[in-house]
């Protein structure tokens, strides 16, 4: 049954949510990794055997957040010996040193702060933008939900207003899994599933580009993971507006939510095979991320035979999962080195994949 599955889909045929579920259960990787690998050449435009990756910088603005997320070891409540809000100064400071390695992308994210409201990002925006060239990939949309609630207006307004200030497209990130009945348990104060599906929505409407993810390997069942992926590929047919997917597992390390549950490990298997169905599945996604950052580089690596097609980032700062105590670091010459080592012509891209 699993091999009529890979089948229909190595023949241009959508897997639906029953077919998906099963694939979890296949255990032979070889098999995955093969049929992912063929369709991940078969999305490609260009040279089936280029690998991109981008060079940006992860700025937290703050740190101070109201979500309370149990899967977050780096929040701090206002008032904490190591809350912050970062000087506009210090982020100035931080994209002088992005775009002196080569880097024109900044990936701008930070914590539900009940005191920051539209005024203050259109005013940061607009001095970043004032001062330094770059593509300005901020705010999830959490974070653009909780903007509209204490600033007290629409969502497209919000949008409309951050894209006048600078704003060029929105990360993937606080989709954990798009099922309420983890989302309640997980990040109970955080948007449904619906809100993160609209700010998507709207942003594609808007002609906003943004990327999707998914964070699993904690309370989620498989259907539950299934039908994340189903409302991503969902949407994509709606508004096309995706331009990548990046899945990663739980990192429990210092977390409150890994002391409730007690969470399974999420191997370098596990990973493997959830990238690979994750390809199979989102046949509307042409890109898909290998999560070096939170599995190191040679299942990052590893993962270009599963799917991915792209590295991802350089990652010159990483605050969110290394509070979680997993801890990598590669620069552009060992991404490069390793899209080498894997048979694959390395590609500096930006947030459109386009190559630059």
């Amino acid at each position: 049954m699993i091999e009529q599955i890979l089948q229909k889909a190595l023949g241009g045929q959508r897997i639906d949510a029953g077919e998906a579920v099963q694939l979890f259960a296949c255990t032979d990787m070889n098999l995955l990794g093969n049929v992912a690998t063929r369709l991940a050449r078969m999305r490609r435009e260009t040279d089936d055997n280029v690998v991109t990756y981008i060079i940006d910088r992860n700025i937290n603005y703050t740190n101070v957040c109201v979500t309370d997320c149990g899967f977050c070891a780096f929040y701090r409540h206002e008032g904490h010996d190591e809350a912050y809000v970062l000087p506009f100064e210090t982020i100035a400071k931080k994209i002088e040193e992005l775009v002196a390695i080569g880097g024109r992308q900044l990936l701008m994210q930070g914590g539900h702060h009940k005191d920051l409201r539209i005024d203050y990002f259109e005013d940061l925006f607009r001095r970043i933008k004032e001062r330094f060239d770059v593509h300005l990939h901020a705010l999830s949309p959490p974070e653009i939900v909780h903007i509209t609630k204490i600033s007290k207006i629409s969502l497209k307004e919000t949008l409309e207003r951050l894209i006048a200030a600078g704003l060029d497209s929105i990360p993937g990130g606080g989709a954990e899994i798009l099922v309420d009945r983890v989302r309640k348990i997980i990040s109970p104060h955080k948007c449904t599933a619906d809100q993160w599906l609209e700010v998507m929505d709207q942003a594609h409407r808007l002609g906003l580009r943004t990327t999707a993810t998914m964070m699993y390997g904690h309370v989620e069942t498989v259907e539950e993971r299934v039908e994340h992926l189903l409302r991503i590929r969902d949407q994509q047919d709606k508004t096309g507006g995706f331009t990548a997917f990046i899945p990663w597992p739980f990192q429990p390390g210092r977390t409150e939510l890994a002391q409730k549950i007690a969470p399974k490990p999420n191997t370098g298997l596990d990973y493997l095979r959830n990238l690979a169905i994750c390809r199979i599945v989102l046949d509307n996604i042409d890109n898909i991320q290998s999560s070096w950052v939170t599995q190191g580089p040679k299942i990052g690596q590893m993962a270009l035979y599963f799917g991915a097609n792209d590295m991802g980032s350089v990652m010159m700062e990483e605050n969110v999962v290394s509070a979680a105590g997993t801890t990598y670091h590669l620069d552009e010459k060992e991404i490069c080195r390793l899209i080498s080592d894997s048979g694959h012509t390395p590609q500096k891209r930006n947030m459109q994949y386009e190559f630059v």
